[in-house]
């Protein structure tokens, strides 16, 4: 079976670090494309429609957009932006301060979940004061510890992003918010490995208990639609993008047998594993 849309990778950029003011520009996408890099996306204006994981996101201003590594999306034709696009890889954000690394963990490791976040005028003004600045020292010719200034840069826009996110934290316990925190950064790597509350409650040495109200606590979620939330995003990409048979996908998620994966999509998504990739087809197809 052939992928229902052609997807292209992103490609790499050097320092995997890129900066870009975006003004007036039609950011249409003739191709899904998955992301190589983290990406931010401040828009001060604009309008359109953005494609992230088949959830569609219409473009008003006024907004920030995170994208997550691996994660495919599309801008729909006359979608145009006015503001700044930053995109980083593990490489470069490993130059920043130790420090902001919580907020990194906040923002992208469930990036389904922040998508979308809406700064007030103020924060929108900061942002873009930083961006600028930001912009102009990508662009500068080079000089000594250029590098380490763009990232102090990005550590100072990830933490004021961060700070919008997590603007009711004091009304949860610090060390919650910790836990949660690499339950996060955990999963974001082991989700196609472990599936179940009881292994990564096991890493965070806690109880499978304590997990699940914690991350009722700061995501309204429990651990374990946290979890399942996690693998059914990466097997609709699958689904969509790839050739992977259904036996394949399930082999890649680490289910049993292709029944066991069909019934965990079907109960996540109320559509069997090959009627989801039909109906893509279909609308690929124009049927």
């Amino acid at each position: 079976m052939k992928p229902l849309s052609k997807i292209v990778t992103e490609p790499a950029v050097e320092h995997s670090f890129f900066v870009k003011q975006v003004k007036g520009d039609c950011l249409c996408t003739e191709h899904f494309i998955r992301l190589s890099y983290n990406r931010i996306l401040i828009v001060e204006s604009g309008c359109g429609l953005l494609i992230v994981d088949g959830h569609s996101f219409e473009i008003s201003g006024h907004e920030v957009f995170l994208l997550a590594k691996g994660q495919i999306y599309q801008f729909e034709q006359q979608s145009e932006i006015n503001g700044y696009c930053i995109s980083f890889g593990d490489c470069f954000w490993e130059k920043t301060p130790s420090s902001a690394s919580n907020c990194k963990a906040v923002l992208f490791n469930n990036a389904s979940a922040n998508q979308r976040l809406n700064p007030n005028d103020l924060e929108l003004n900061e942002f873009s004061f930083l961006c600028k600045a930001l912009v102009a020292d990508f662009e500068s010719d080079q000089y000594t510890n250029q590098i380490d200034v763009m990232a102090a840069y990005l550590k100072i826009i990830m933490i004021k992003l961060a700070n919008i996110k997590l603007v009711q934290e004091d009304l949860f316990d610090n060390q919650d918010y910790l836990i949660y925190r690499k339950f996060m950064e955990i999963l974001g790597n082991q989700y196609h490995l472990f599936h179940a509350v009881n292994d990564y409650a096991e890493m965070l040495n806690i109880t499978p208990r304590r997990l699940s109200e914690l991350c009722k606590r700061c995501s309204n979620k429990s651990a374990k639609e946290i979890i399942n939330g996690q693998i059914t995003a990466e097997a609709k990409r699958l689904l969509q993008f790839s050739s992977y048979s259904v036996k394949e996908i399930a082999y890649k998620l680490n289910f049993n047998t292709s029944e066991q994966f069909s019934h965990f999509f079907k109960k996540n998504t109320k559509a069997s594993p090959v009627s989801y990739r039909s109906h893509f087809m279909n609308i690929g197809t124009g049927a």
